[in-house]
This record gives structure tokens, sequence and C-alpha cells, in this order.
């Protein structure tokens, strides 16, 4: 019940600051108060998910994860792209991607880490939350510009699996903001669709070779490079996982 009150409020709040460079970060701080809200009169829990305390440095930590990740998938494929420098402001490109990937990173990472998965991992334990959310995940992924079955299930491993097991690891939205954030931000300034929505970066960016490889129109998350990347960041973090006791069990 109250997984999906959380949900529609933090999807309606992200629904209304969308759009345009200062409503995201509004929106974002919104999101966070209507989850806290949530958690604390309709589930009746604390939120340690969503402490202060280490935040920055929990962020941080995220945000490396997520520029390194794309980095190295990128440097992988990179003589499969064409690069030609943007005529556009700099600082208007830049603040407008990162205002929406905060935005972004932030209400995704409410819905599907700290409510979906934390409400399922009660009813069926984390193994079963954690697929679940991932291909749900995908599959909402399945509406944007130039999505396929495989751009999906790219989607729904690289992000489900990576960031439901980054979150498994600390237990931290931080940490998962951290890494979205880093992620999306990286791919947009290079110029590369994210997730299928173009993006005007500091670069323009034109794929060459076959689209297994540089993902085609809906951008690098659909190479199948970043898929094998992610599992190699994501299983690691799992075992850490379940060391440090954060794997719920199934309930008989």
């Amino acid at each position: 019940m109250w997984g999906s009150i959380g949900i529609v409020g933090v999807a309606g709040v992200s629904a209304l600051t969308a759009q345009g460079v200062a409503l995201p970060i509004v929106g974002a701080a919104a999101a966070v108060a209507v989850y806290w809200l949530v958690m604390r009169f309709v589930a009746h829990r604390d939120a340690p998910e969503i402490r202060r305390a280490h935040a920055g440095r929990l962020a941080l930590l995220g945000g490396a994860i997520g520029f390194g990740f794309i980095a190295v998938s990128m440097l992988a494929v990179i003589t499969e792209f064409t690069f030609t420098g943007s005529s556009g402001n700099v600082f208007r490109i830049i603040a407008g991607i990162v205002a929406v990937s905060i935005g972004a990173a932030v209400t995704e990472e409410l819905i599907f880490r700290g409510l979906a998965l934390q409400a399922l991992e009660r009813l069926c334990g984390s193994w079963a939350a954690l697929a679940i959310t991932a291909l749900l995940f995908g599959g909402l992924h399945l509406a944007n510009p130039g999505a396929t079955l495989w751009s999906s299930f790219a989607i729904a491993v690289e992000a489900g699996v990576l960031l439901g097991a980054a979150f498994l690891w600390k237990r931290s939205i931080w940490l998962v903001v951290g890494l979205h954030f880093a992620w999306n931000t990286t791919i947009g300034l290079i110029g590369i669709p994210v997730s299928g929505h173009a993006s005007s970066g500091l670069l323009i960016t034109t794929p060459t070779g076959p689209t297994l490889v540089t993902g085609g129109d809906f951008g690098l998350e659909a190479s199948i490079v970043p898929v094998v990347v992610s599992l190699l960041l994501a299983i690691p973090m799992l075992i850490a996982a379940h060391r440090r006791g954060n794997i719920v069990p199934l309930s008989s």
C-alpha cells in the first residue's frame, strides 16, 4: 500500500517539474520530501536510505562509479563513432543536462529502488525484488524513442540490475542517485542520446559502427558493451551486499 502511494506521489512531482532548468531541481527536492512523508506517516517506518549522514560521500562514490562505467564502455567502442564540436552555448548545455539528470536520477531512484524494490522485497525477498524491478525498469523504456526489445533488455540489465545491486550494497538512495546522475550526464555531454532521447551535448557524436556495438539511434545504452561492463560491476556489489547482511530472504 505505502509503496503504491509513494510511487504515485513521487511520479506526480516528477511529471509536474520535468521541464526547464530550475524546475527539475526543485522537483527532486520535493520528491525527497514526499518520499519521507510517505515512509513516516503511511509506511510508519524510518527512512535510513535517505539520511543526510554521509550522503555527500556516498553520492560522490556513486558518481565515480557511474562516470567510470560510461567512460570504460565508451572507450571500448570509441572507434565506432565520429565526433565534431558543438556550436551551442557551453553553459546552457551543461546547465540543461545537469538539471534534467538531477531530476531524473532522484525521482527514478526513489520510485524504483526506494519504493518498489523495498516494498517488493518484503513480499518476495531481495533477489525476486531485484529481478522484478529490473524488468519493470527495462519495460518502461520500451516507450522511449528508438526503443526495441533488445534496448529494453539492455536497460533492464544495465540500469535495473546495476542500480538495484548498488542500492542493496549500501542501502543508500544517494549512492544510486550519484551513479544514475553521472551516467546520464556523461552520456548527454558527449552528445549521445540518453535512453533514446536526443541530447544537445558538448559534442556532436555520430555512430558509424554496427548497432549492436554503438547502440544506434537509442544511444550507448543499447550497446552490448555496457551490458557486459554493468554485470562486471553489479556482481561484486551483490556479493558485498550478501556479506553485509543486506539481502532480505524469501519468507517461508
